[in-house]
């Protein structure tokens, strides 16, 4: 994905201490550089706290996770029959009207309303990590398909770039097929996409491919959720060392009489040092880039494997 590609910054929500406001238990914020300075170049935030929309105030008394009973109650830490449990449930339910129209969702790691995953749940005052913050949960069960991911892993190289990278085409899918539905727009759309899904997983995109040639012509409103699902689930799964290899010596087939003898080691090699972990993946994409300018392919100029997401993100370089 080229960075002209991109008219205007992409709708994204994010919990609000992450920006930068103060709306902690404590009158304090979490401010994130990265994804402010960084992501903040491509995503237009949209910041929410619900603790703070259902009346908690600020400062205030901190909530947890506890079981009791086999259920899960969101509890004061200090006044225990503070629950707030129901009244985190109904706000994810009031902001389903804008919550549908953003590709992504930033989460604050470990919060009891928030949090993504291993958030603290206490039974008998013995925490394990086993639950997820009750506004998260809600909003994660009405929104399947959306990207969603917490800043604490945001550290982690590959699922920084998978979260961006679903975000992205989260916002493709939004702008290439559900705002104007065909078979023909949807077909090209999976045609696109198709090598990097290789990258994730290859089974999974080959038997996406076959499906979507079986319901060619079918019930295309019927199909459009059902391919979507399948799209987010595949590139939730995190691409491997070893895919990325199969795909790039794919695609290094279609220079195969382009170039000179050393052009070909050149590439090779790349390819092999970074199956060997000693190159990064940006190195032979950028080769790749370089060969495919000077020898263009309609079906690589088309696909968005070797331009994933804006270059200024540097997400290739890490991995």
């Amino acid at each position: 994905m080229e960075t002209s590609e991109i008219s205007g910054r992409i709708p994204v929500g994010i919990s609000s201490c992450l920006i930068g406001e103060k709306v902690r238990f404590d009158g304090g914020h979490k401010n994130n550089a990265y994804i402010v300075q960084t992501l903040g170049l491509f995503f237009a935030f949209r910041p929410f706290c619900p603790e703070v929309d259902i009346g908690l105030g600020i400062p205030r008394e901190p909530i947890r996770l506890v079981e009791r009973d086999g259920q899960l109650r969101c509890v004061g830490t200090r006044d225990p029959a503070l629950d707030v449990t129901e009244a985190l449930v109904d706000c994810a339910d009031r902001q389903r009207g804008w919550q549908q129209d953003i590709f992504g969702y930033i989460l604050k790691k470990d919060s009891p309303s928030c949090g993504m995953e291993r958030v603290k749940v206490y039974e008998k005052n013995m925490p394990s990590r086993a639950g997820a913050g009750i506004f998260a949960a809600r909003m994660m069960a009405s929104f399947p398909d959306l990207p969603v991911e917490e800043e604490g892993r945001l550290g982690d190289p590959v699922l920084r770039e998978n979260f961006v990278q679903r975000v992205f085409i989260y916002w493709r899918w939004h702008e290439a097929v559900a705002a104007q539905p065909s078979w023909s727009r949807l077909t090209r759309f999976h045609a696109r996409h198709k090598l990097v899904l290789m990258s994730h997983d290859q089974n999974l995109a080959r038997a996406l491919g076959r499906e979507l040639a079986a319901a060619a012509d079918g019930d295309l409103a019927a199909y459009l959720p059902r391919y979507r699902s399948r799209l987010m689930a595949i590139l939730s799964i995190r691409a491997t060392r070893g895919n990325h290899v199969n795909v790039l010596q794919h695609i290094q087939g279609y220079l195969k009489t382009q170039l000179s003898a050393d052009d070909k080691r050149e590439l090779a090699d790349s390819i092999e040092h970074y199956r060997q972990g000693l190159l990064p993946l940006i190195v032979p994409i950028t080769l790749l880039r370089h060969f495919f300018r000077l020898h263009p392919h309609p079906y690589i100029e088309d696909s968005h494997y070797l331009h994933p997401h804006p270059r200024e993100l540097m997400l290739l370089n890490s991995l």
